[in-house]
C-alpha cells in the first residue's frame, strides 16, 4: 500500500515547480537589492551623436549603447522601441520606451517587466554642433535622470518589478 500525504496537503508537480521558480525569483530579486555592485562612483555615459547629425535609429542605437554601461545582473534584458516626436517652439522631443526584464528557461516571457522612458532633446536654438542631451524616468518614478549626470541603479528595475509581483499575487484571476 501507497503511503500518501492527506489531500489537503498534496500539491502537483506542476504547483511544486511552480512555487519553487517564485522562491527562486524573490531570493534573485531580494540578492540584487541587497547588492550594490557598483566598485567606483563614476557615472558611465557615450559620447552622443551631435543635434545636426541625430537620426531616429542612431537615437535607438546610441540609447541601447548608453543602457548597456549600466551595471545590472546579466540576467537583465531589454527591447527597445521608438515610439514618437513632438515638437515644441525650441526643441524637437524624440520618445523611445525601454523594457526591461528578467526572462529564464523556465519562464521565457516574464510576468514582470520594468519600463524606462528616454527622450532625446534636439535643440532648436543651440548650435547643432552640440551633441542632443537624453532623459530617461523609470517606471513608478517622477524624477527625470540625465544621461551623464545620474549613476543608474539596477535597485531601481528590482523594486518596480518587485511591487509589480507583490501586486499580482494579490489578484485572483
Amino acid at each position: 500500500m501507497e503511503d500518501r500525504p492527506p489531500s489537503n496537503l498534496s500539491l502537483t508537480a506542476e504547483e511544486l515547480v511552480n512555487n519553487a521558480l517564485e522562491r527562486a525569483r524573490h531570493a534573485v530579486m531580494n540578492e540584487l537589492k541587497d547588492t550594490d555592485q557598483f566598485s567606483d562612483n563614476e557615472i558611465k555615459n557615450i559620447s552622443w551623436v551631435t543635434c545636426r547629425d541625430f537620426t531616429v535609429e542612431e537615437g535607438k542605437r546610441q540609447i541601447a549603447e548608453y543602457m548597456r554601461t549600466w551595471e545590472v545582473h546579466p540576467g537583465w534584458l531589454f527591447t527597445l522601441s521608438y515610439l514618437r516626436f513632438s515638437e515644441e517652439e525650441h526643441h524637437t522631443l524624440h520618445h523611445y520606451w525601454a523594457r526591461w526584464s528578467i526572462p529564464t528557461p523556465a519562464k521565457p516571457i516574464p510576468k514582470e517587466t520594468v519600463c524606462v522612458d528616454f527622450v532625446v532633446d534636439i535643440s532648436k536654438v543651440k548650435p547643432q554642433t552640440l551633441p542632443v542631451e537624453v532623459r530617461f524616468v523609470v517606471e513608478g518614478s517622477k524624477l527625470v535622470h540625465t544621461a551623464g549626470r545620474a549613476r543608474f541603479r539596477e535597485k531601481w528595475l528590482a523594486d518596480v518589478a518587485e511591487s509589480k509581483a507583490l501586486l499580482r499575487s494579490t489578484i485572483d484571476f
